[in-house]
């Protein structure tokens, strides 16, 4: 994905909700979601209350997907194209393709606090895929696979905040984590009810049906 100059929290206001694009500066007191929860413009107050239409709502919640994983929309186009031809429900193949990019599993296996700064750790080569170094956020990881941090990685501050931020946090039974090595192993598939996403895939994949 290319770079996002835009100020992220206003991602949030006009979600209506907190996407936790920042890391942990979104579940601290200067979070500007918790200061002003209303979309941001000098209307903002009174466009929160409006009521929006059947195209309004699929629209809001297919942005709003998109901006949690961070996809540009023709990519984000081609996961909804392959979760239509893949079995079972559509929304929760997306969802599945989303959660197994190499940056989201970085993320979620607890070695970086965002999705972007994840991204980041991918693109300057400081994690390998099965031994390989891999520069490409997108790539999908299978069962079986590991995701290590370089060697001489593993003690950059940015992982090592991480580390230590989500020691206390739960895991996820599709990821199995060793944290003092900076190593994650894929030991299954996501499942809807550990995906976090506040968001309505089925208008998502609606709004793409029309």
């Amino acid at each position: 994905m290319g770079q996002n100059s835009r100020p992220v929290c206003k991602l949030c206001r006009r979600a209506g909700q907190k996407l936790f694009l920042k890391g942990q500066r979104c579940v601290s007191p200067k979070c500007s979601f918790e200061r002003r929860d209303y979309p941001p413009g000098p209307r903002g107050r009174d466009r929160g209350r409006r009521r929006r239409s059947d195209y309004g709502r699929q629209l809001r919640e297919k942005q709003k997907l998109r901006q949690v994983y961070g996809v540009r929309e023709r990519q984000f186009r081609r996961y909804v194209g392959e979760a239509e031809r893949m079995t079972g429900i559509s929304g929760d193949n997306l969802l599945q393709l989303l959660e197994r990019r190499l940056d989201n599993t970085v993320y979620r296996a607890g070695l970086a606090t965002s999705r972007a700064q994840a991204r980041q750790l991918v693109s300057h080569r400081h994690i390998t895929l099965n031994g390989r170094t891999v520069n490409v956020p997108s790539a999908l990881v299978e069962v079986g696979d590991e995701v290590v941090a370089r060697e001489k990685s593993k003690d950059l501050p940015g992982i090592q905040e991480a580390v230590a931020a989500t020691a206390a946090g739960g895991s996820l039974s599709w990821l199995e984590v060793d944290k003092d090595a900076r190593r994650v192993k894929i030991i299954g598939l996501p499942r809807r009810e550990e995906i976090d996403c506040e968001v309505d895939e089925q208008q998502v994949m609606e709004f793409y049906s029309r």
